[in-house]
C-alpha cells in the first residue's frame, strides 16, 4: 500500500513536466460589424533544465484590431523558449517535487519495513506466549494426574488401615487445588491461541484459527538455538539498515531539497523569452524584398519577439526567513537523528544483555529441575516405606512444578529476547 502511495506521488510530480496544449479565441460583433476575432492555440513543453519550450499559432481579423494584434493574413506561427536564468535556474518547484517524490518512495519502503519488523515481533511474541501457555497447561495436567493417582493410593491405604484419614483429606485437597490450576491454565491457553490466530491468514486473506491439531513443542524438546547474530556488524550498519534510521535520513534529504529551493528563492528573478515568428507557417522561406535580408537571416534579425523580466524584493525578508526556518528544521532533524541512533544502539545492547542472561538462567534452571526431580523421586521412595508424610511429598512435588513452570517461562523469554534483538536491529524479515 505504501509503495502505491509513493508511486502515486511520483506520478503526480512528473505531471509537472507534462506537455500542455491550450487554445483561446475571442470575438466581438456589434451592429452587423465584426470588431475583431483573436485566436491562439499552442503547445508548451516544460523541461528538466528549467526551460519551457513552446510553439503555437495566432490568427486575427476585424476592423477594430489593436495594432499589436495585426498579423499576416494567413496568421502567424511561432516557436520559442522561456528560461529562468536567475531564480529557478538550478532548481524550481517542479524539479524539487519530483526529487522529493523519489525520496518518498524510498521512505515508504523503509516505513513498510518498519511495520513488517514490528508485526513479526508481535507475532513472534504471541507464538512464544502460546508455547508457554501450552506447556504450563501440560505441566498442571500432569500434576493433576499424579495427585489423582496419589489420592487413590492413599485412600486405598486408609481403607487397609495403613494411613490416617487426614492423609486422604490432604490428598483430596491437593487434587481440588490442581483442578483449579488446570482450569485457569486452560483459559490462558485458549486466550493465547486466539491472540496467535490474529496473525494467521491464508493467501486469499481468509483468517486461520489455531485448532487442536496444531500443537507447540513440549518444553523438554526445546533447545537453545545458537545466536548467529554478529553484534558488531549490526551496530556498524544501524544507520544504513535500520528502517527508523533510514526514514530519518530520507527526511534529511527531503529537507535538503527544500533548503536548496529556499536558497534559490534568494536569487533575483531573471526570465528571458525568445520566439521565432513566421508568415503563416513559413519561418525561413519568405521571398526577399528588395534591399532586405530574407530567409534565415530575416528570421534571426527581424522576425522575432523577445523579452526579459527582472525583479527582486529589496530586503528579501520573506526569502531569508524561509531559509532560516529550513535551517532550523535541518538542525532539529539532525539532533533527532543522533538521539534516535543512540536509543537504537542502546536497545540493541540491552536485548543482547537480556539474551545472554536468559541463556544462563535457562541452564541453571534446567539443572534445578533435575535436582527437584531427584528429590521428589527420593521422597516417593521414603513415602512408600512409610518414612515420609503426604505433606512433605506434596511440598517436594510443588517445588518441582514451580521449577518446571519457571523453566518454561525462561525458555519462552529467551526466544522472545532473541526475536527482540533482531527486531531492535530492524532486521526481522
Amino acid at each position: 500500500m505504501l509503495n502505491r502511495v509513493g508511486e502515486a506521488y511520483q506520478l503526480k510530480a512528473r505531471g509537472g513536466f507534462d506537455p500542455k496544449i491550450a487554445g483561446d479565441i475571442q470575438r466581438k460583433s456589434f451592429d452587423g460589424k465584426t470588431y475583431f476575432t483573436v485566436g491562439e492555440t499552442g503547445l508548451k513543453i516544460p523541461s528538466w533544465m528549467g526551460a519551457e519550450f513552446k510553439a503555437g499559432y495566432n490568427w486575427t481579423n476585424g476592423i477594430f484590431l489593436n495594432p499589436e494584434n495585426n498579423l499576416p493574413s494567413t496568421g502567424q506561427a511561432y516557436a520559442g523558449v522561456k528560461w529562468s536564468l536567475g531564480r529557478g535556474l538550478m532548481i524550481d518547484e517542479r524539479r524539487a517535487a519530483l526529487q522529493q517524490a523519489a525520496i518518498l518512495i524510498q521512505a515508504n519502503e523503509a516505513e513498510q519495513q518498519e511495520i513488517v519488523n514490528d508485526l513479526l515481533l508481535a507475532a513472534g511474541k504471541s507464538y512464544w506466549e502460546w508455547v508457554n501457555a501450552y506447556n504450563d497447561l501440560k505441566i498442571y495436567e500432569s500434576a493433576l494426574e499424579l495427585a489423582e493417582v496419589r489420592f487413590v493410593g492413599v485412600k486405598s491405604s486408609f481403607l487397609q488401615g495403613d494411613k490416617p484419614a487426614i492423609d486422604t483429606l490432604e490428598s483430596m485437597i491437593q487434587v481440588q487445588n490442581r483442578q483449579i490450576t488446570v482450569n485457569d491454565a486452560s483459559v490462558v491457553y485458549e486466550n493465547s491461541s486466539r491472540v496467535l490466530s490474529n496473525f494467521l491468514w491464508y493467501q486469499n486473506e481468509l483468517p486461520v484459527e489455531v485448532s487442536d491439531l496444531l500443537r507447540p513443542p513440549f518444553y523438554k524438546e526445546l533447545t537453545l538455538r545458537e545466536s548467529n547474530i554478529d553484534l558488531a556488524n549490526i551496530l556498524g550498519n544501524l544507520n544504513e539498515l535500520h528502517p527508523t534510521m533510514r526514514q530519518y535520513r530520507f527526511k534529511l534529504q527531503n529537507l535538503e531539497i527544500g533548503r536548496k529551493l529556499k536558497k534559490e528563492e534568494m536569487k533575483p528573478q531573471v526570465d528571458v523569452e525568445f520566439n521565432f515568428l513566421a508568415d503563416g507557417v513559413d519561418f525561413v522561406n519568405r521571398p526577399k524584398d528588395s534591399g532586405e535580408l530574407g530567409g534565415l537571416n530575416s528570421l534571426l534579425t527581424e522576425n522575432y519577439k523577445a523579452g526579459i523580466k527582472v525583479g527582486m524584493p529589496l530586503f528579501r525578508r520573506k526569502a531569508r526567513a524561509d531559509l532560516e526556518l529550513m535551517d532550523i528544521k535541518l538542525l532539529d532533524t539532525n539532533y533527532k537523528l543522533r538521539q534516535k541512533a543512540q536509543e537504537v544502539k542502546n536497545k540493541v545492547l540491552n536485548y543482547q544483555e537480556q539474551l545472554d542472561n536468559s541463556r544462563q538462567q535457562v541452564g541453571i534452571n534446567r539443572s534445578a529441575v533435575k535436582n527437584y526431580q531427584d528429590l521428589l523421586t527420593a521422597e516417593n521412595e521414603k513415602f512408600r516405606f512409610g518414612e515420609s508424610s503426604i505433606f512433605l511429598l506434596n511440598s517436594r512435588e510443588q517445588k518441582l512444578i514451580d521449577a518446571q513452570l519457571k523453566l518454561v517461562k525462561l525458555l519462552s523469554l529467551y526466544q522472545k529476547n532473541r526475536l527482540g534483538l533482531i527486531w531492535s536491529a530492524g532486521q526481522l524479515q
